[in-house]
């Protein structure tokens, strides 16, 4: 994570009792992996704490958790009454907003994140600490935390439209496509009256080319749906590999399957 400071950080290393450290409320209702809870605990049993929490002072015998929650939880299953940690100075202070993007971006880069651990962890960021800051502090861009974010990113003014006049992913290729919530509305009630294929197409038109026109985003759907479609038979392992490659890119198999044949056949 990004975070500017006029000096170096700097901190003490302290000892304070289990009970006087303080995880901030978003966190607590976290789930930690259970499993990996048990793993971190043994470890730090056979070989010590390597790097202990981060914590800066919150009042009297009181201090916040800036990172390390995993470590702290495995620290209370070990039994631990104290505990080593590094204690913030006043002139390194994190405000709470940065110690929640640095509790959550630590997580993501200690483990190979599933795409599913990943959306959930950009839900949480941006619920916590807003998306402008979700993004920076996850190194995406503002694009892609939306399309991990999903149908959760998609503001209320479209939301109105699920499930009576549109699909909720209809709603939200509509978003990725038209970021600016008030032409997004424009165009999903100019589509809205269109049958689903030819609104699919749309969308799959609009996401291609977003200034251009109606009526021109229109022919092009209308001309996408009169092209051949051609089946093909796949090897298990490759149909997989589709479901697979599919399920990253949060799309369907046959768009997914499109998109790959097309390219081929551009590079010919």
């Amino acid at each position: 994570m990004a975070r500017k400071y006029s000096s170096p950080i700097s901190y003490r290393l302290r000892e304070i009792p289990v009970g006087h450290i303080t995880v901030w409320r978003d966190a607590q209702a976290r789930r930690l992996d259970r499993d990996g809870i048990a793993e971190l605990a043994r470890s730090i049993k056979n070989e010590g704490l390597q790097n202990p929490p981060m914590v800066q002072k919150n009042g009297k015998d009181s201090y916040l958790l800036m990172s390390g929650q995993r470590r702290l939880a495995a620290l209370k299953r070990l039994g631990a009454k104290k505990i080593p940690v590094l204690l913030l100075t006043n002139s390194t202070r994190y405000d709470l907003e940065d110690a929640k993007a640095a509790s959550v971006v630590e997580n993501l880069h200690r483990n190979r994140m599933s795409t599913k651990d990943m959306a959930a962890a950009c839900v949480f960021l941006s619920e916590s600490v807003g998306r402008s800051k979700a993004a920076k502090s996850l190194g995406i861009s503002p694009q892609t935390l939306r399309k991990y974010l999903g149908f959760a990113a998609v503001p209320d003014r479209l939301r109105q439209f699920v499930p009576g006049e549109l699909s909720r992913d209809d709603c939200v290729r509509l978003y990725h496509a038209v970021p600016s919530v008030t032409k997004a509305v424009s165009v999903a009630e100019r589509i809205i009256p269109l049958d689903r294929k030819l609104r699919r197409a749309y969308l799959k038109a609009l996401g291609r080319s977003p200034k251009s026109s109606h009526p021109k985003l229109l022919k092009k759907a209308k001309a996408g749906l009169l092209q051949q479609r051609v089946a093909i038979q796949l090897t298990k392992g490759n149909a997989r590999k589709l479901r697979s490659l599919a399920a990253k890119r949060g799309t369907d198999v046959a768009e997914m399957a499109d998109e790959i044949v097309s390219g081929y056949l551009k590079r010919k």
